[in-house]
């Protein structure tokens, strides 16, 4: 059985991120979402919310094979999870030529730590290439509509959010 592993902060989760799913569910026969705490990126949402939204979302996005997926929070070493986890592939999403120049170095450090695990970059599809979380939660914050971008669930917590605040 191949392993996915597709690791982010998903703070929040979109549109983009549920797209590169669907794809990666095509070339791994079970995938692990881990979702990182990454304390250095100061993220809006906790974490308990980023996993029950990203869990709400892709059984919403991908009922058919739900059951091949598994999202659990991490704080470990991306390739420590990876193997824990008994990925043989890591996904990694791509937006724009900027992504890769950091993911590049990325896949040169993880390949030092464990040559056996492949990196799998792929693109979204041109109509959510555009989309990025902190661009989402920016609109969000300033009262533009990100319906186009997210879920009707994280839209609503956005909007949650940001009343509260």
């Amino acid at each position: 059985m191949r392993t996915g592993f597709y690791p982010g902060t998903f703070d929040p989760v979109t549109l983009g991120h549920g797209d590169v799913i669907r794809r990666a569910l095509k070339l791994v026969d079970k995938l692990v979402i881990g979702v990182a705490i990454n304390r250095d990126k100061g993220p809006l949402f906790s974490l308990d919310e980023r996993v029950e939204m990203l869990t709400s979302d892709i059984e919403a996005l991908c009922p058919d094979d739900f059951h091949r997926i598994e999202v659990e929070p991490f704080e470990d070493l991306l390739m420590a999870r990876a193997e824990a986890v008994g990925a043989s592939v890591i996904i990694r999403g791509l937006r724009a030529v900027s992504d890769f120049e950091y993911e590049y170095q990325m896949v040169g450090m993880n390949r030092a730590l464990n040559d056996e695990i492949e990196t799998v970059f792929l693109m979204a599809e041109a109509r959510h290439q555009a989309i990025a979380s902190r661009l989402v939660k920016e609109i969000a914050r300033l009262g533009g509509d990100v319906t186009s971008f997210v879920t009707p669930t994280v839209a609503g917590a956005l909007k949650r959010k940001y009343e509260s605040a």
